[in-house]
């Protein structure tokens, strides 16, 4: 019989954190969801595990399949993603202006800021943005080409979803991934260095 998570109904993280604890005893399982945010956090938290996800739309909610190794309807081995190397560098930005003070100021530093950052290495591997600071990830932003820019150099591009929701953007997302806590906290601690605006 297989181990059922039943995630439907909870707050970001608990559905990827319930998931993670687990695969720690069994190797097959199904989460249940009912969102497309949390279906999305917990299958990349399963595939950067080294997990397959066979996804299953119900009437009552998502089944994410999970099993160790080859998925055995497409026939292929699913490898782990590679974890950040010693020494990565993130940044975090939790505001949609730079420093404290003048707001209009903050805007013309924070656009600056990311217009230059394209500029000059080393790159950061990834930027989170959390609190207002994802109102600098949907449309009409003054740096959502600058963002987009760094994206297509290899950056990661990670907005806060609670953070999301809360501003109510979730739908206005440009540039980047809705991701969730679980994976912001493990970025910022698998990191060589964390530098936050």
């Amino acid at each position: 019989m297989t181990q059922v998570v039943d995630a439907r109904g909870l707050p970001c993280p608990q559905p990827v954190v319930r998931t993670r604890t687990a695969l720690q005893s069994f190797d097959t399982l199904t989460t249940i969801v009912d969102n497309e945010t949390s279906q999305h956090n917990v299958t990349r938290m399963a595939d950067k595990e080294g997990y397959t996800v066979r996804t299953e739309k119900g009437r009552d909610g998502i089944y994410l399949h999970i099993s160790k190794g080859m998925d055995t309807e497409t026939q292929v081995t699913q490898k782990p993603a590679p974890t950040p190397p010693i020494g990565s560098l993130v940044l975090v930005v939790p505001d949609e202006h730079m420093g404290r003070g003048d707001s209009e100021l903050g805007q013309i530093l924070i656009r600056a800021f990311f217009h230059t950052l394209g500029e000059i290495e080393p790159l950061p591997d990834a930027v989170i943005f959390m609190n207002s600071g994802v109102k600098l990830v949907v449309e009409g932003s003054l740096v959502a080409e600058d963002l987009q820019a760094l994206r297509e150099r290899g950056v990661e591009i990670l907005a806060c979803g609670t953070c999301l929701g809360f501003y109510e953007l979730k739908e206005r997302v440009a540039v980047g991934e809705v991701s969730n806590m679980y994976t912001i906290a493990e970025t910022m601690l698998g990191a060589g260095k964390v530098v936050t605006l």
